[in-house]
């Protein structure tokens, strides 16, 4: 539904659908499920109309975490930061 500039009542529908049956199963598990989706729906919701993520600025970070978890042997705090910094925004990413 992403990018297809859905319909809100298309939307409301689908979601109210899935938290009726959701209610119906009586399974604690997709309880939770239903109470995180109401949670995030404002995010959800946003990215239904636009299309816009945040998987970059995520995968960014993941990288960062990744290297800087690697070069923590490291004694000299700069060169850490230096090679945490080179990884994460060299151009051939």
């Amino acid at each position: 539904m992403a990018r297809t500039h859905p319909n809100r009542s298309v939307i409301a529908e689908r979601l109210f659908r899935f938290y009726d049956r959701c209610a119906a199963s009586g399974l604690p598990e997709l309880e939770r499920q239903a109470t995180t989706i109401e949670t995030w729906w404002p995010e959800i919701l946003a990215f239904l109309q636009t299309g816009i993520t945040n998987a970059g600025s995520e995968g960014t970070n993941r990288v960062i975490k990744t290297v800087a978890r690697d070069a923590c042997r490291f004694r000299n705090s700069a060169n850490q930061r230096l090679r945490t910094r080179c990884a994460a925004f060299r151009k051939g990413r």
